[in-house]
C-alpha cells in the first residue's frame, strides 16, 4: 500500500507576516508566478495552478486562519482533471514564529485514498515527496530575498 503523507519544513529567515503572504497565495508551489501574483486564499474558493511544464492542477481553499495556518487541496495525481475528494490530495502549511525567524512545516496526505492503481499512488507519492524539498527551498530564498 501507498504511503499516504509527506511531511517537510524549513526555517525561514523572514517575518511570519512576510512568509504568511506567500502561502496564502493558492497553488503557489506549482503555479508559474504570474498566475498566482496578486490571489488570495479564501475558504471554498477554487482556482487552476498553471504550470507550462507539468501542466494545469485544480486547487482548492480547504480551510484559512492567518497568519499561522491555510489548507488546500489539489488533484497533482490528476492534472487536468475537475477536482474531487478522491482524486486530490490534502496541502496543509502551518507557520510558527522562532525568534525572528519563521518555521515553516507542510504536510501532504491523502495519498492512500487516490482513485486509480496502486502504482498511481506510490508514484504520486514519490514524485511529490521529491517535489517538496526544491519547492520549499525556493519558497526560502524568496521569502528572504524579499525579507532583507
Amino acid at each position: 500500500m501507498a504511503e499516504d503523507r509527506i511531511e517537510r519544513e524549513t526555517l525561514i529567515a523572514a517575518s511570519l507576516e512576510r512568509v504568511w503572504s506567500l502561502v496564502a497565495r493558492p497553488g503557489f508551489w506549482v503555479a508559474d508566478e504570474e498566475s498566482v501574483r496578486g490571489t488570495v486564499a479564501r475558504e471554498g474558493e477554487s482556482m487552476v495552478a498553471k504550470n507550462a511544464e507539468f501542466g494545469e492542477f485544480p486547487v482548492r481553499v480547504e480551510k484559512v486562519e492567518p497568519p499561522t495556518y491555510v489548507a488546500y487541496r489539489w488533484a497533482s495525481a490528476h492534472p487536468g482533471q475537475e477536482l474531487r475528494e478522491d482524486n486530490s490530495t490534502l496541502v496543509e502549511f502551518t507557520l510558527t514564529q522562532e525568534g525572528d525567524r519563521t518555521r515553516l512545516r507542510v504536510v501532504e496526505s491523502g495519498f492512500a485514498a487516490l482513485a486509480g492503481t496502486e502504482e498511481l499512488r506510490r508514484r504520486a507519492h514519490r514524485d511529490n515527496s521529491r517535489g517538496w524539498p526544491p519547492v520549499l527551498d525556493v519558497f526560502k530564498q524568496n521569502a528572504e530575498r524579499h525579507s532583507a
